[in-house]
């Protein structure tokens, strides 16, 4: 055999394994931002199903506020399917869109509802209200983390899919869309956890 055959299988063998490890680096890095998706999932359900034990707590106190109360599980809805379709697929910008729509809703809402709540300070002493406040807190700040981490996994998938020479590979491995970062319309108030204090 002579020496430039053996350089040419050499070559092609290393090319392969070259190949072969973009294609399992996308699929490793898309696991990963698929994987932090989950996990703002499973904060936001978590505070879905917070928010309608709010409500109904504070509704003995706001039986005249029924439209503000309506309007936090109509908000609540429409978030969870939001979240619902960005759970069936975490790449997708529109999907990602329609949750960040059905959140920034969902703030607004709380934010009426925050408002109203101020004139009753009987809600403010009220021991269930105040622990339902804190769960709602803490899973707000649990949303923050988990979002920025979907959105760290995102840019690394994103940064590697668009580079030299993976992006010649990405599409014929069926990674031709990039994924959709998670930003809400209001990011730096987004950040900061609802003030619904009571």
């Amino acid at each position: 055999m002579e020496i430039s055959t053996l350089v040419s299988w050499l070559v092609l063998i290393f090319v392969v394994f070259y190949i072969i490890r973009i294609f399992n680096n996308l699929v490793l890095y898309k696991n990963r931002f698929e994987n932090a998706f989950s996990q703002i999932e499973v904060q936001l359900k978590r505070r879905y199903d917070l928010i309608p034990n709010l409500v109904e707590a504070t509704k003995a106190y706001l039986s005249h506020e029924k439209e503000t109360l309506e309007a936090v599980i109509s908000a609540r809805n429409e978030a969870a399917a939001g979240l619902k379709a960005a759970a069936q697929n975490p790449s997708s910008g529109s999907a990602m869109a329609k949750l960040a729509t059905g959140e920034g809703m969902l703030q607004s809402a709380l934010g009426r509802m925050n408002i109203v709540v101020e004139a009753y300070p009987e809600l403010k002493a009220n021991e269930n209200i105040l622990q339902l406040n804190e769960e709602l807190t803490s899973t707000e700040n649990r949303v923050a983390f988990a979002r920025q981490s979907f959105n760290d996994a995102v840019t690394q998938y994103n940064a590697f899919k668009q580079s030299f020479p993976q992006n010649f590979f990405a599409p014929t491995f069926g990674h031709k869309k990039d994924a959709a970062l998670l930003e809400f319309e209001d990011s730096a108030e987004i950040q900061q956890a609802p003030k619904v204090s009571f």
